[in-house]
């Protein structure tokens, strides 16, 4: 089993910066892509980044240029750097993480999620 637990979340004003980190534990060796995705209330979740394993990351539209992805490969661990935080990116983060079936496909793991809120 692989568990994902995200931290990091809180309050922030306007203009300023969190960092959200993503821990996978158990069976985590196996994990090929991370990505972030978001979720406002009454709202379906999106896509906020993607950190694919050995390739560049790729962001949002809407974050591009405010929000940078990583990972450490050794702690298992995929970080989100937020700058410049607007009221519209209150939301609970989540992480995902996708492994192989085995039969040629993959399936998506999802932490719990962390809230975001973004206000003055």
């Amino acid at each position: 089993q692989v568990q994902l637990v995200e931290s990091g979340g809180g309050l922030v004003r306007p203009g300023g910066s969190l960092t959200l980190s993503c821990v996978a534990s158990g069976s985590a060796s196996d994990i090929r892509a991370m990505g972030w995705y978001r979720q406002a209330p009454e709202k379906q979740r999106e896509w906020v980044a993607s950190a694919p394993y050995g390739s560049s990351p790729n962001y949002a539209d809407s974050v591009k240029g405010r929000f940078t992805i990583s990972r450490d490969n050794a702690k298992n661990t995929m970080y989100l750097q937020m700058n410049s935080l607007k009221p519209e990116d209150t939301a609970v983060y989540y992480c995902a993480a996708d492994r192989p079936t085995g039969w040629g496909s993959v399936v998506t793991i999802w932490g719990q999620g962390t809230q975001v809120t973004v206000s003055s």
